[in-house]
């Protein structure tokens, strides 16, 4: 538990324990930065926060404050407590990795919210074979009636936060988005900060 925000560098990731009922607020320090947020079962690597699998618990394509976040084994791994931004979040897009940037035209390494995943996970020795699909704070989709789907600016503020409470004990990755191709970072990436609570 910490009262002073902890930085998650631009373009990098960061891990922490939570411990089941322990909170943690994710902060959108300067208002323009997406941030990729994933949770995993601390006893089990195998067991962690699934879009695909909360939203068919959902109902809907984003989350809300009072929703419980939902594992692949269907069952909740945090509570969405507080969202004091506009409440504009992905839940449908994949983390950014070498193979993505490869795509955008680049032709050396960017870094991205994959290789973050796995790098924040090694200086806790949590081992992941696989990365999961993330949820993407604060990053602005926007899609049509008929699924064509957009790349917008984030609408947060600076100062923005969302904070969710533990409901297992787990670990939480968090990557502040490297994207400077596409206007998700409003083409300047940022750090953002976070905080463990209490509860």
């Amino acid at each position: 538990m910490t009262d002073i925000p902890i930085t998650i560098p631009p373009r990098r990731g960061v891990a922490a324990r939570l411990a089941r009922g322990q909170s943690i607020k994710v902060i959108n320090t300067h208002g323009n930065q997406v941030v990729d947020f994933w949770a995993i079962n601390a006893q089990d690597p195998r067991e962690f926060l699934s879009m695909e699998h909360m939203r068919a618990t959902l109902q809907r394509l984003v989350p809300q404050t009072g929703d419980a976040l939902i594992s692949n084994r269907r069952r909740p791994i945090l509570q969405f407590l507080e969202d004091s931004s506009p409440g504009v979040h992905d839940t449908l897009l994949a983390a950014c990795d070498t193979y993505r940037y490869a795509l955008l035209g680049c032709t050396e390494y960017h870094d991205n919210c994959t290789d973050n995943f796995f790098a924040a996970l090694r200086t806790l020795d949590f081992p992941m074979r696989e990365c999961p699909s993330p949820f993407n704070l604060w990053m602005n989709i926007p899609w049509t009636s008929e699924g064509a789907l957009d790349w917008g600016v984030p609408v947060s503020k600076a100062g923005d936060h969302v904070v969710f409470r533990a409901g297992l004990d787990c670990i939480a990755v968090m990557s502040a988005c490297p994207q400077d191709i596409l206007p998700v970072n409003d083409n300047r990436p940022t750090e953002a900060h976070y905080q463990v609570l209490a509860g």
